[in-house]
């Protein structure tokens, strides 16, 4: 009996590379498929790695402006900052395609650098030669969302990869989108860059699916720290160049925005291989199951940015995994694994001094699952050690189990928010009872916030 093949399109993405690291080493025929020039993936070559590397040199230089400790402002040399990154950034991808070509030498893997395009369900051309494989693993992540506006076409526009290459900027700009690639740039715009910027916002504040304090508390920070103009509840109807260049954006209570370049972080849509159409797959919400198995095809399994929902690094290469075992898995007649994880997101709001960490269930989304609830909520000014480091900006909110005592969710805006989440990702994934866990379980530093948190809880218990 032969052995299935399995086509992983997108190969070289942290989705792909996860499903691929399952496979290689199963009994099956594996090819994979993957066009990128130089190859890496979107998160190393475009995303979340070369993205920290820019906040990093203007968090320098805010935390040096804003400490009334120190005297002078250092500037941030752009062209330094481009080369670092490009250095940094191809030496990762080095090291992803380095993997894919060390599965390339296993008998049963093959290697294709070429585009994919589906031809018929389960069927796709690569190159000059048709595959038919038993299974697909669609991993082609996305690409920029270009919203359809009147006269965008028309302007010339930026978008997050353009930013991470750029080494001048003009004096202002307009913004268009203010989620978490909007709250990343903005402030390395106005800090590094030194731009006058005007924000557009859809909604009243930012972090929308938030506590209303965090956003409220982002909108002041943007515009006390970094002086940001941020415009609330209004949206874009048209955009238009202007006589010097620039661009005007025409909003819907009668006002515009001018500057002299236009920004798009207006967030991503999935991207497919050319002729999806052709097959009987219909991408749209809630298309693909938690086994990572497409509900309009069982052969077919999609992971990460391609599903169009969570869009996040950690849970593209979990579903990765997830989706390499139950290719395994289906072959065999078992039952697959399911995939339901907790929510996990860091946004690196405030050139990464103040993060934005929010793990499991806020109190509204934990009192709407049938939960009674109490919730411990911490300034970070309250706590003496973030004066000590000179950024006691921020908060931190706990959500526990009013009957049990289970911590639901923690969500963080503060400094160290991104490097306490682990600790808390395990607290919540791991159903702790807040009464179990220890305060002051080490020498007292920026998780004291932490310590706060619980203490309040085990008394509202």
């Amino acid at each position: 009996m032969s052995r299935p093949h399995v086509v992983i399109v997108g190969a070289y993405g942290s989705a792909g590379v996860a499903a691929a690291t399952v496979l290689a080493k199963a009994d099956v025929e594996l090819t994979l498929v993957d066009d990128g020039e130089p190859g890496g993936g979107l998160c190393i070559l475009r995303g979340c790695m070369p993205s920290k590397e820019v906040l990093s040199a203007a968090a320098h230089r805010y935390q040096a402006r804003a400490d009334h400790r120190l005297t002078g402002v250092p500037e941030v040399d752009l062209e330094a900052v481009v080369e670092t990154k490009d250095d940094h950034v191809l030496g990762f991808a080095e090291h992803r395609r380095a993997r894919i070509e060390e599965m390339e030498e296993r008998e049963n893997v093959t290697f294709r650098h070429e585009t994919a395009e589906f031809v018929d369900d389960c069927v796709l051309d690569v190159g000059s030669d048709r595959l038919e494989p038993d299974y697909v693993v669609l991993a082609t992540g996305s690409t920029l969302n270009v919203p359809d506006l009147p006269g965008v076409d028309e302007v010339d526009w930026m978008g997050s990869a353009d930013v991470l290459d750029a080494t001048a900027f003009p004096d202002s700009g307009v913004v268009m989108g203010f989620g978490y690639v909007g709250l990343e740039l903005v402030p390395y715009l106005s800090e590094a860059a030194g731009m006058d910027l005007t924000v557009i916002e859809h909604d009243e504040r930012p972090l929308h699916d938030a506590d209303p304090s965090f956003g409220d508390e982002l909108l002041a920070m943007y515009r006390e720290e970094f002086d940001v103009e941020i415009r609330t509840e209004v949206y874009e109807e048209s955009v238009e160049p202007t006589a010097n260049g620039g661009v005007r954006v025409h909003l819907d209570d009668g006002t515009t925005a001018e500057g002299d370049q236009l920004f798009l972080f207006t967030g991503r849509r999935q991207s497919f291989p050319a002729g999806i159409g052709e097959t009987e797959l219909l991408p749209g919400p809630g298309w693909v199951d938690a086994t990572m198995q497409s509900n309009d095809d069982d052969r077919v399994f999609v992971v990460g940015d391609a599903i169009g929902e969570r869009m996040l690094l950690h849970t593209a290469k979990e579903e990765g995994f997830v989706a390499g075992r139950n290719v395994l898995r289906a072959e065999r007649g078992e039952a697959l694994e399911r995939y339901n994880p907790i929510v996990h997101s860091v946004v690196f709001s405030g050139l990464g001094v103040y993060p934005y960490a929010s793990l499991g269930m806020t109190a509204e989304e934990a009192r709407d699952a049938g939960h009674e609830v109490v919730t411990a909520h911490r300034e970070a000014s309250d706590d003496g050690v973030f004066k000590t480091k000179d950024a006691a900006r921020g908060m931190a909110r706990l959500v526990v189990d009013a009957d049990d005592g289970t911590v639901l969710g923690y969500h963080g805006l503060h400094y160290d928010a991104d490097a306490m989440a682990k600790t808390m990702q395990v607290v919540v994934r791991g159903g702790m009872d807040v009464r179990e866990i220890p305060d002051r379980a080490y020498h007292p530093t920026t998780p004291e916030i932490l310590d706060g948190l619980f203490r309040e809880a085990k008394a509202a218990l």
